[in-house]
């Protein structure tokens, strides 16, 4: 049974700071998930996608995370987080980034360590998302 959203949060464009607190809220929502040995990564992950979408578009975001299963999902426990942003340009996944690079490794760690991720259009921009499971189900 999909529970829906449990963390939605606006963040102002360029607000690096809410880095941070999208973390504090998320890990607070992951300490009832069931799944403490994913925790960790959720935030990192959520953390990449929060701050490209400030870094790289001027209009803010939305962040939603939400628990469940859903239909048809291989995971038991499912999270999902989406980041939402107001710019139509989709990234590009780098295959590696240059070693003295300071940035472009953020959806390669999405790409990685997610059970599934990806983008999609979404009215006026675009939607990055991406999946862990507490479990793998056989």
């Amino acid at each position: 049974m999909d529970r829906g959203p449990v963390l939605t949060r606006r963040l102002a464009p360029g607000d690096l700071a809410a880095v941070a607190r999208v973390r504090a809220e998320l890990r607070e929502v992951l300490r009832h998930w069931g799944a403490p040995g994913r925790a960790g990564l959720a935030e990192l992950l959520t953390s990449e996608l929060v701050t490209n979408a400030l870094v790289h578009t001027d209009r803010g975001a939305q962040v939603t995370a939400s628990l469940g299963d859903g239909p048809g999902a291989r995971v038991t426990g499912r999270l999902r987080v989406e980041v939402r942003d107001f710019v139509s340009r989709h990234p590009t996944l780098r295959d590696r980034p240059a070693e003295d690079s300071t940035s472009g490794r953020g959806l390669l760690l999405v790409h990685t360590l997610a059970d599934a991720w990806g983008v999609r259009a979404h009215g006026v921009g675009k939607v990055l998302w991406f999946e862990l499971g507490a479990e793998v189900v056989p």
